[in-house]
C-alpha cells in the first residue's frame, strides 16, 4: 500500500510541476525577463518545487520526529547530488543523441557566462550550507546566522539574472495548458495568455505539489520503517531520483529545439536554489539533524560527490569557453559509484 501511495503522490506532484514550470516561464515572459532568468531562475525554482516542499512539508509538518527530520534532510542532500550528477548524465545523452545534426557536434551553444555564474553561485552557498553541518549543537545562533547568510546569497544570485536584457519571446514557450480556461482572451489573442489565467494555473499547480509531497512523506516514513532502512537515505535516493523528473525532461526539450542555455541553466539554477532555500529551513527548524556524525556521514558524503561533479563539469568549460555533451556523461559515472557506496554500507560491509 505504501508503494501505491508512493506512486501516487509521484504522478501529482510531476503533474503539478509539469503545470507550475509552464505557468512560471508564461509569467516570467509577461514581465520580459532575460532567458537567464527564465531558465534559471523562474524555471529551476518551479521545477524545484517537488523536491523543495517535500524536505520543508517533512521537517514543518513532521512534529518534530526523528523520522520526518530525516526525510527532510535526505531530500534537501539528495537534490543538488541528483542535480550535478543524473541530470548532467541524461542531459549529456541527449546532446550526444542531437550532435550528428549539429555543425558544432556536441558542442554545446551555451552561454558560458550564465553557467559559470551559476555554478560560482552554487559552489560558494552550498559550501557555506555543508560547513554548517560541522558547527556545534548548542548554541543555535551560528546556524541562523548561517540561514541569513545563505538568504542573502540566493537574493544576490537572483538580482543578477533579473538585471539581464529580457530575450525570451512567446513561440520560445509551450502554449499555456490552461489558456483554454480563459476563452474570451484566447479569442483575442490565442498565442499569449492573459495574466489572470497563468496566475490561476500557478496556483493550482502548486496546491497539487503540496497535496502530493505531504502523501509521499507519510509514504516514505512508513516504507523505511518496512523495510529497515535509514529514512535519510531512502529520501535522499528516492525523493531527488522521482521529483528531478521534471528538470530532466524540460532540459532534454530544451537541447532538441537547441536551447541548450535554458536546458544548462535550469539545472545549475536549481543547484543554485536547492543549495540555499530548502537548507535554510533545515538550519533554521532541524538545526540537531543538520550535523555531520557517524550516522550522517553517508548523506552528507553526497555533497562531496556533488561538488565533485560540478568542478569535472564546469572548471574546463570555465577555462576553454566550451561546454561538451561527452563531459556532462561523467555525473552518471559519480551517481553510480554513490549508489555503489550506499549499497555497501547497507550489506553491512562498512
Amino acid at each position: 500500500m505504501d508503494i501505491l501511495i508512493l506512486v501516487i503522490a509521484f504522478v501529482v506532484i510531476l503533474l503539478g510541476a509539469e503545470l507550475f514550470t509552464n505557468g512560471i516561464e508564461w509569467f516570467g515572459r509577461k514581465l520580459e525577463l532575460a532567458e537567464g532568468a527564465v531558465g534559471s531562475v523562474l524555471a529551476a525554482v518551479g521545477t524545484a518545487l517537488p523536491e523543495t516542499l517535500i524536505p520543508i512539508i517533512a521537517i514543518l509538518a513532521g512534529a518534530g520526529s526523528e523520522a520526518s527530520h530525516g526525510v527532510g534532510i535526505g531530500a534537501i542532500l539528495g537534490a543538488p547530488f541528483m542535480l550535478s550528477t543524473l541530470a548532467m548524465f541524461v542531459t549529456g545523452i541527449a546532446v550526444l543523441m542531437v550532435a550528428k545534426n549539429r555543425a558544432r557536434g556536441d558542442d554545446m551553444p551555451v552561454d558560458t557566462k550564465v553557467l559559470a555564474h551559476d555554478v560560482r553561485f552554487f559552489a560558494i552557498a552550498y559550501a557555506i550550507a555543508i560547513g554548517a553541518a560541522f558547527l556545534p549543537l548548542d548554541p543555535a545562533w551560528p546556524k541562523w546566522a548561517v540561514a541569513a547568510l545563505l538568504i542573502g546569497i540566493y537574493a544576490w544570485y537572483v538580482k543578477g539574472h533579473f538585471e539581464d536584457d529580457p530575450d525570451v519571446d512567446a513561440q520560445d514557450l509551450a502554449p499555456l495548458r490552461f489558456r483554454r480556461l480563459d476563452p474570451a482572451g484566447h479569442a483575442d489573442n490565442p498565442d499569449v495568455p492573459r495574466l489572470r489565467v497563468v496566475n490561476l494555473q500557478v496556483i493550482v499547480a502548486l496546491g497539487l505539489i503540496v497535496a502530493g509531497a505531504f502523501f509521499f512523506v507519510d509514504a516514505v516514513e512508513h516504507l523505511s520503517t518496512t523495510l529497515g532502512i535509514d529514512p535519510v537515505i531512502l529520501a535522499l535516493v528516492i525523493a531527488p531520483l522521482a521529483t528531478e523528473l521534471p528538470e530532466k525532461f524540460n532540459s532534454v526539450i530544451w537541447v532538441r529545439q537547441n536551447k541548450d542555455t535554458l536546458a544548462m541553466g535550469n539545472i545549475t539554477g536549481a543547484m543554485v536554489f536547492q543549495s540555499t532555500i530548502p537548507t535554510v529551513v533545515a538550519l533554521l527548524f532541524a538545526g540537531d539533524a543538520w550535523h555531520l556524525n557517524e550516522e550522517s556521514r553517508l548523506a552528507f558524503l553526497s555533497a562531496g560527490i556533488a561538488f565533485i561533479s560540478t568542478a569535472a563539469i564546469f572548471i574546463p568549460m570555465a577555462r576553454s569557453g566550451h561546454l561538451y555533451g561527452k563531459r556532462l556523461l561523467l555525473g552518471g559515472g559519480l551517481y553510480v559509484i554513490y549508489l555503489a557506496i550506499i549499497g555497501a554500507s547497507l550489506a553491512g560491509l562498512f
